[in-house]
């Protein structure tokens, strides 16, 4: 177990690039980006997203993991060691996931809650119209399923970077992948006639997810897809959120950090792509592309009554596609709290055990209350994009739409015209290993990523 004072790491690469990967596959990519994909005309955001992933992401994710290994330091301390004066990027770093970590665990609790109803053979409950309001609005169930899932991914955390995260990611990314490839295939196979005797079936609905749409497409629509994949970029490849720094911190001198940087990549994006095969055809069939909603609707809401449609098959559907969201969950809550719990044990010394008691003390209390916002302390917040938020949509505001970005973009300043690209580059390519796209990282990091992060802000932050 490690104490204050004593840095573990990963014993290899590929436990590295897993659990990085682990961290991107959650629950932003199997209910936002099908979504997404939908809405913005299929192939044209796929195409957008893919680009975005190999030029935008490629920098932050090597900016953020290299920033941890050069430091040795967690993100409440990385940036000020990197440069004095520039330490408010690493406490805006540790409150991100700080806030994210509470409510995660709220929804991880959700689906601890419909994976024990489906396995118990009760999906049609599910279904039905009311299930979800009426389950989020009770007042001990929902706590008592938060509890659950947030002390199982604290012993995960608690046991430390190779006994626990390392572990565990080595063992459950190759289940989850395997289960999202399933998903997808049978996704495709499946075909459903509705009450007014039209027959829709799952390779349409790929063609709608991988098709471009160019129907209506105008430069403000064009804009809107671009926005929309750069923000989900930041669920697909955990970034500015103070997760990659901390996994940074853990790689060893001589692994080759390049390398690794392009496997979690791959991993992340066809992560990503996957999802959408897996979600896109299914409520094509059963619902059409309006069916498609965002965020709990489509996971809690559709998906439960598409699994009631399948019949028999969809208990057993249904069985697998929560067990692996719960898989999926618990990879990204550890890594949320990883990037904490290392933030307390490298800024207050403390052991880890008290830096992971005192982070699951926190989530605890916030959990509880983002869980009686739906009941007791109930209340309707307009947000600046105009939409309706209770507690849980206010953190996931003001964690995601503003902290975020702006950590991106301060970032892009620090390493691009303070401390130089060369701070980076020299460090992936210590030992003599290769920094590929090179070129392409010093304007991306310099000029563009800058602009585009400031296009987010904008668009996000200011009033629609």
């Amino acid at each position: 177990m490690e104490e204050h004072g004593k840095r573990n790491s990963f014993k290899g690469s590929i436990g590295f690039v897993m659990a990085a990967a682990g961290s991107a596959v959650g629950l932003g990519n199997i209910w936002r980006f099908p979504y997404l994909a939908a809405k913005d005309g299929g192939g044209i955001f796929l195409a957008v997203y893919i680009i975005l992933a190999l030029t935008f992401g490629f920098a932050l994710l090597a900016t953020e993991i290299t920033i941890g290994r050069k430091t040795r330091q967690s993100p409440l301390t990385a940036y000020s060691k990197l440069k004095k004066g520039w330490g408010f990027l690493g406490i805006i770093s540790c409150v991100i996931p700080a806030i994210i970590m509470p409510y995660y665990c709220v929804i991880g609790g959700w689906v601890v809650k419909y994976f024990t109803v489906f396995i118990s053979g009760n999906g049609v409950q599910a279904a039905a119209d009311d299930y979800f309001s009426g389950y989020i609005t009770k007042e001990a169930e929902p706590i008592i399923f938060m509890a659950v899932f947030l002390m199982i991914s604290a012993f995960i955390v608690f046991r430390g970077v190779n006994k626990g995260i390392e572990s565990f990611s080595k063992v459950m990314m190759p289940i989850l992948f395997l289960m999202i490839i399933g998903i997808s295939l049978f996704s495709l196979t499946i075909s459903h006639t509705d009450a007014e005797g039209i027959t829709r079936k799952g390779l349409e609905g790929f063609k709608v997810y991988l098709i471009p749409d160019l129907t209506g497409m105008t430069l403000e629509k064009f804009v809107n897809v671009f926005i929309d994949a750069l923000g989900q970029l930041f669920f697909s490849l955990s970034v500015a959120m103070g997760i990659m720094v901390a996994y940074g911190s853990y790689v060893k001198d001589g692994d080759n950090i390049g390398k690794s940087i392009n496997r979690i990549e791959i991993f992340d994006t066809a992560a990503a792509l996957f999802a959408g095969a897996m979600i896109v055809p299914a409520v094509y069939v059963f619902m059409g592309t309006e069916g498609m909603s965002q965020g709990p609707g489509l996971m809690f809401v559709s998906l439960p009554k598409i699994f009631n449609a399948m019949g028999a098959a969809g208990t057993v559907i249904g069985c697998i596609f929560f067990a692996m969201v719960l898989f999926a969950a618990f990879t990204s809550a550890v890594s949320i709290m990883e990037a904490v719990v290392s933030s307390f044990m490298d800024k207050f010394g403390l052991s880890r055990k008290a830096a992971c008691i005192t982070e699951m003390l926190i989530a605890l209390a916030g959990g509880i209350i983002v869980c009686l916002g739906y009941n007791k302390w109930y209340f309707e917040f307009t947000l600046p994009n105009g939409t309706k938020a209770q507690i849980l949509d206010i953190m996931d505001y003001v964690s995601n739409n503003c902290l975020m970005p702006i950590v991106a973009l301060g970032t892009c300043i620090l390493i691009g015209w303070v401390v130089k690209p060369k701070t980076i580059i020299d460090e992936v390519e210590k030992n003599g290993h290769r920094f590929g796209r090179k070129g392409l990282y010093i304007v991306m990091i310099k000029y563009l990523a800058p602009i585009f992060l400031m296009l987010l802000l904008a668009k996000t932050i200011l009033p629609a």
